[in-house]
């Protein structure tokens, strides 16, 4: 048995283990299986892989992305770049276990998010720092977006919350969430911005697909905004995760 999961803390919101079943079930691939693993700290990672010697790889999700980096034995330029990695391949050769790390958030990211942006797109507000937030920074950054972070801490590259105003939100017409805030089963939490200027004008998208509409899409929908959440981009990324898992030679270029 080939297996493949999840690690992250929770784990309980993620529809990875569904997707990678259906595809086992659909393809016929009865040597496979998919699992979640929460593991409530990041310091636990070497023992878990020693738990689980039938591991090929595994995705890491919030709050893990940045962290996992310090336990990987190669990193793919691309993801060196980004500062983020949800995509670790387990190689075992002569001279033991490695694992090399990959981030295909950008490509679900940039195949979901890009193509509904306009040629009226002024600025992106990205809400949030960590991991999937640096995925967004870079995909904005290849097609020349310009965008400005938000954080709850100030800092000279980011504003807080409290900083967003009429203003800003006229300035920027693209906001992505993402954080996990209004993540299942935390649905009735929303990012704390001033949802009374968001109008047509505005294209907000939601990194979060569980719950399939977040308070945050839903309050930009009741303004007329074009809104999207991240379901299509879980799929398209795990495309390219299982790409990665089934090939062990392959290659993000490829």
């Amino acid at each position: 048995m080939k297996k493949l999961g999840l690690i992250g803390y929770p784990v309980g919101h993620s529809y990875s283990k569904m997707f990678f079943s259906d595809k086992f079930e659909k393809e016929n691939l009865s040597d496979w299986a998919y699992e979640l693993y929460p593991i409530e700290k990041i310091e636990k990672l070497k023992a878990f892989l020693k738990s689980e010697p039938d591991l090929v790889g595994f995705n890491v999700t919030v709050p893990y992305k940045v962290a996992v980096m310090n336990y990987l034995d190669e990193i793919d330029p691309e993801a060196l770049i980004i500062g983020s990695v949800n995509t670790v391949q387990v190689i075992e050769d002569e001279t033991g276990t490695k694992l090399k790390g990959y981030n295909t958030d950008v490509y679900g990211l940039e195949k979901s998010l890009i193509p509904l942006v306009s040629h009226g797109i002024k600025k992106a507000l990205i809400l949030g720092t960590g991991g999937s937030a640096r995925a967004v920074k870079f995909v904005l950054r290849n097609h020349n977006i310009p965008y400005t972070s938000v954080s709850r801490q100030r800092h000279d590259t980011r504003i807080q919350y409290e900083d967003i105003d009429e203003s800003t939100m006229k300035e920027h017409n693209i906001i992505i969430n993402a954080t996990p805030v209004g993540m299942f089963p935390e649905v009735d939490d929303y990012p704390p911005i001033p949802y009374e200027y968001i109008t047509s004008d505005h294209l907000l998208f939601d990194l979060i697909y569980n719950p399939e509409e977040t308070v945050f899409l839903r309050k930009g929908r009741e303004r007329g905004a074009r809104t999207k959440n991240g379901l299509e981009m879980l799929r398209l990324q795990s495309d390219k995760c299982w790409a990665i898992w089934k090939e062990p030679d392959f290659s993000l270029s490829k």
